[in-house]
């Protein structure tokens, strides 16, 4: 049975060492090997590349029995740095991918990071990941450097994106308001689960995903809280009518096209994602190096579901989606 790892991320070093060149909010410092990465006052990282290293992936993926992994480039993204530094941070992780998938063809396809502040050129930038450097998709990040992912001068991105038929992932960030929940460890805990909700619902309310039809997109982490409180979102748009200003379809019918990732170490959200989804949109992942991928991998393997249900999750809906031979 293929096993495809729909979320797992890499970390040049020479995005981490751009980081440090960083003089907004973002800032970072070397610490021998490894970097310090905060986010003002809010949030704190120590990033050590070496434990992002394809070698290591490699190795860990084996011992899990994963067979191919797909890779991007983990928080921050080049949105969040100076406006002099964000093409130049994308090209890196975008070169850096292609180098890596392309020396392991069999074993990695990776997903672009981009300078969505500038949509002109992160256009250029997906075009020349999809079409120079093999790249299979691209990440979005939960906000855009503050702003939300709905903004009115996203829309020609996504008409691209979609025209094209790039997937694009939605990955947490740091929250906006992250200062309400930054103690207590509450950021990381709670606040990017729920970061990740906000822009999705925002792509659906705002008509996006309708204007777009071809527009498709992984949320990730079982979808965060957003199919826990589907029965609260249908009933405010369906019966109070609220939010549908931009809207002609039930958002549960709009969130019936995206993917979900089952990014959760809780043998209860997945089944609760399963039954909730189905089995045809649904992709196995581990945000290794995060988490041990045979930890979620076991979850995944216990679960009482039919056999194909299982190889579709595992595997095949991540080759139909990102055109990866099975």
């Amino acid at each position: 049975m293929l096993i495809v790892d729909c979320q797992s991320h890499v970390f040049p070093r020479a995005y981490a060492e751009l980081l440090t060149r960083n003089r907004g909010p973002l800032r970072t410092t070397r610490q021998g090997g490894v970097y310090d990465v905060r986010y003002g006052d809010m949030q704190r990282f120590v990033l050590d590349p070496e434990v992002y290293s394809p070698e290591r992936k490699l190795r860990a993926m084996d011992a899990a029995g994963i067979d191919i992994s797909v890779l991007s480039v983990n928080m921050p993204g080049p949105e969040r740095l100076d406006d002099a530094l964000a093409v130049e941070g994308s090209r890196i992780c975008n070169d850096y991918l292609g180098e890596v998938c392309a020396r392991h063809p069999d074993r990695f396809v990776g997903l672009a990071s981009l300078p969505l502040c500038f949509v002109d050129m992160a256009i250029e930038e997906l075009d020349r990941a999809i079409n120079s450097l093999g790249l299979r998709g691209a990440v979005l990040f939960s906000h855009i450097a503050g702003e939300p992912v709905d903004a009115a001068r996203f829309e020609p991105f996504y008409a691209y994106a979609a025209e094209r038929g790039v997937a694009l992932f939605i990955h947490p960030t740091v929250p906006t308001w992250g200062d309400v929940i930054r103690d207590y460890a509450m950021i990381p805990m709670l606040g990017l689960m729920v970061d990740t909700s906000i822009a999705m619902l925002r792509l659906m309310l705002s008509g996006i995903l309708e204007r777009h039809p071809g527009l498709t997109i992984v949320h990730p982490h079982a979808g965060g809280v957003l199919p826990y409180l589907m029965g609260r979102i249908v009933e405010q748009t369906e019966v109070k009518g609220r939010g549908r200003e931009n809207i002609t379809r039930s958002p549960q019918e709009i969130y019936a096209g995206v993917y979900l990732d089952l990014v959760t170490p809780s043998a209860l959200a997945l089944r609760y994602a399963y039954d909730f989804a189905g089995p045809d949109r649904l992709l196995f992942g581990t945000d290794h190096p995060w988490v041990a991928p045979s930890t979620l991998l076991n979850l995944l393997f216990e679960m009482h579901i039919p056999g194909d249900a299982k190889a579709a999750i595992l595997g095949l809906n991540a080759c139909k989606l990102l055109t990866i031979a099975a």
